[in-house]
């Protein structure tokens, strides 16, 4: 295993924690468009995919830099500069039910128009007994 600390050009997206996968493609330019992947349907780029880099071990927001453990055995170089990061959520756990016994909402309306609540709802399933 490698330690990799990814300097990010621009703001680190918030929802990063630790703990997350993060992943790699190589990008290549679109006229009037920006970037695109490689690999993409877009012939004239060279065939490639989104690689995996590892898990998020630490996050400096104010340095915008994100560090990952880099499992170097699993076959993808680390990613080069330029390469556009992407992360994917921990399954186990981000779960989107509701965990725990009891739940306490509040909605309140700090406007001072009119405001209509058409519709809310809810999911639930017994998780113990």
């Amino acid at each position: 295993m490698q330690v990799l600390v990814l300097s990010i050009n621009g703001d680190i997206n918030t929802s990063l924690q630790i703990g997350d996968l993060a992943y790699y493609s190589s990008t290549g330019t679109v006229p009037n468009s920006g970037f695109l992947t490689v690999g993409s349907t877009n012939p004239t780029l060279s065939t490639g995919n989104i690689q995996l880099i590892g898990v998020v071990t630490d996050i400096n927001f104010a340095a915008q830099q994100i560090t990952v453990m880099f499992d170097e055995t699993l076959g993808p170089q680390p990613p080069s500069n330029g390469d556009y990061i992407m992360f994917a959520k921990n399954k186990v756990v981000n779960s989107s039910s509701l965990a725990g016994y009891y739940a306490d909402v509040e909605f309140v309306n700090y406007s001072t128009d009119k405001i209509e609540l058409y519709s809310v709802s809810s999911e639930f399933s017994q998780s113990s007994k």
